[in-house]
């Protein structure tokens, strides 16, 4: 998988990434347009924008065909104003020297607007794109379509994409590698293989969402012209999951402070043979600064999970009205369900009379995190957990992977299931009938979905871990190496949101935090990772984030 390489080395801290120097919103082409207009409408000229953004993109590419000591380089420029950036970029490598060869697709004696100026101000000669050979020269220059293309290339445009690809010549894509959407990372037919992206005030979904993830290679962020202040009217709901997000709300010991003030965390077991999962939440829990954590166990799993732990408390707790009662006691501030615990209507019990629990308390925090077992537990469910969970007025994260997210939003009507063309939210703001989550084509907007329709946050699992919130937030995580796929990496996620709501910790805010340092920790582990490694790192990850 391509790495994406967004941090700088600080001197003050050589080695280490500073997390804050990146912007941490996510503009979609449309928000991105927007940006674009407002500035324009402020005073600065679009030529003005452009002729930054072309500037940006000779810069890159000067310093790949240094790198690679080469002269030659070929521009594709498509009918737009990526297409634009390429003239730009193209006049600039020529100024300094090196050899370049354009290609345009269409023809650009009909390009109007700042595209159109640009192609003027180039002046040399333009080729039909589909005659320059990639394997001629030693860097080619994708201006092709940017990051507001929404369908599969096809056509002309596909052909010379094929062979783009196929040449192994190193590519600098222009804002988005062509083919890629740039609001939700998906890929049609075929999308450019790039080595660098260069894009502009903004990173946008597709740079981070998979499969868009893996043609970009590395990103280079780059600054036009346009002010921050266009953010506030803009709003933007998705984020990159860095510590910017969420470092003002993270929980730290305080110097009057004593465990009790640190939150208790109630981590469920299964019976005694399938007790690992749950101490493996409960470590995790403990390891995020929960001031305390209790196993609760069935009677039969006691003396197997007491062989096991230290630090961590144990209690029997059999059925639905154990853990009512366990419950009454409001020093339990949150609870992790799911890992390993059983499948069935015993589970959705359970989960039931932890929520009637909180409900009949009126005014108490409280977290729960829905995990595993207790999401396959209500399948084709998902109706029924919403009305309890939305009646509790618990703060609810759930966890699920593709496969469980699947199973617990599959519809046993009858129907067929809608498959939208287009856009999936304009299709359900035109429809009487709201789509289900799960038939949102994009992941970003089943994660959105399911947050709206279960009243929890919702934590969608994969390499591209999105935590949605139901008011409409997303935060999108591209710091999680594969060795995170293996047994019980899930469990210790799922304790490590419950440490962090257990303390307190807003919702959203908890969830993105917990996914953001279980991928640190694995990237600082490294290869042989195993899940009972993530805990005992986390320290070395939370030493960097203690504010100073």
């Amino acid at each position: 998988m391509a790495a994406i390489a967004l941090f700088r080395v600080t001197a003050q801290n050589p080695g280490m990434r500073d997390y804050d120097l990146d912007p941490i919103e996510l503009l979609t082409p449309t928000e991105m347009g927007r940006a674009d207009a407002l500035t324009i409408a402020g005073g600065v000229p679009g030529y003005g924008l452009m002729l930054r953004a072309g500037k940006n993109v000779a810069a890159a590419a000067a310093d790949m065909l240094r790198e690679g000591e080469g002269r030659r380089v070929a521009v594709f420029c498509g009918p737009g104003n990526n297409g634009g950036d390429g003239y730009v970029a193209a006049r600039l490598l020529r100024e300094q020297g090196f050899e370049v060869a354009v290609g345009a697709l269409g023809d650009p004696a009909r390009l109007g607007g700042d595209a159109g100026q640009a192609f003027l101000d180039w002046g040399g000669t333009i080729a039909p794109a589909d005659s320059l050979d990639p394997r001629a020269c030693d860097l080619v220059v994708d201006a092709l379509f940017g990051a507001g293309l929404s369908r599969p290339l096809d056509g002309l445009a596909l052909q010379i994409v094929e062979r783009i690809n196929a040449s192994g010549t190193p590519v600098l894509a222009v804002d988005v590698p062509s083919g890629l959407d740039g609001a939700n990372g998906a890929i049609g037919s075929l999308a450019v293989r790039a080595r660098e992206t260069v894009t502009f005030f903004r990173l946008k979904p597709g740079h981070v969402l998979l499969p868009g993830r893996t043609a970009c290679g590395k990103l280079r962020l780059t600054q036009i012209g346009i002010e921050d202040a266009v953010l506030r009217q803009i709003g933007p709901q998705n984020f990159l999951n860095a510590p910017a997000l969420w470092r003002g709300h993270m929980p730290w010991p305080e110097t009057y402070g004593h465990k009790y003030a640190r939150g208790h965390l109630v981590v469920a077991t299964g019976p005694a043979i399938r007790t690992g999962a749950g101490r493996l939440a409960a470590r995790a829990g403990l390891r995020v600064g929960a001031g305390l954590v209790t196993i609760a166990s069935p009677e039969e799993a006691l003396a197997v999970n007491a062989a096991h732990l230290t630090a961590i408390m144990l209690r029997g707790v059999d059925g639905p009205a154990q853990w009512r009662d366990l419950l009454a006691d409001r020093r339990f501030s949150a609870v992790v369900l799911g890992p390993a615990f059983g499948v069935g209507e015993a589970t959705q019990a359970v989960v039931e009379a932890i929520l009637g629990a909180v409900a009949k308390d009126a005014g108490r925090r409280f977290g729960l995190v829905l995990d595993a077992d207790a999401l396959t537990s209500f399948s084709s469910q998902s109706d029924r957990l919403s009305h309890m969970i939305q009646a509790s007025g618990a703060e609810v994260v759930v966890t699920p992977h593709e496969g469980e997210f699947s199973r617990l939003f599959n519809k046993k009507d009858g129907k067929a299931p809608v498959k939208p063309e287009g856009d999936a939210r304009a299709y359900e703001a035109a429809s009487d009938m709201p789509l289900q989550p799960t038939e949102f084509p994009y992941k970003i907007d089943r994660a959105r979905a399911s947050a709206r329709a279960l009243g929890a946050c919702v934590v969608l699992k994969g390499p591209d871990t999105i935590v949605a919130s139901p008011d409409g937030r997303a935060a999108i995580a591209r710091n999680a190496p594969p060795t995170l796929a293996t047994a019980g990496s899930g469990d210790v996620l799922a304790g490590l949101i419950g440490g962090l709501l257990a303390q307190g910790m807003a919702t959203f805010e908890a969830a993105a935090c917990a996914v953001w340092l279980h991928g640190e920790a694995a990237n600082l582990f490294g290869p042989g990772l195993i899940a009972e490694d993530l805990p005992e790192i986390l320290p070395r990850v939370l030493a960097d984030l203690v504010p100073r």
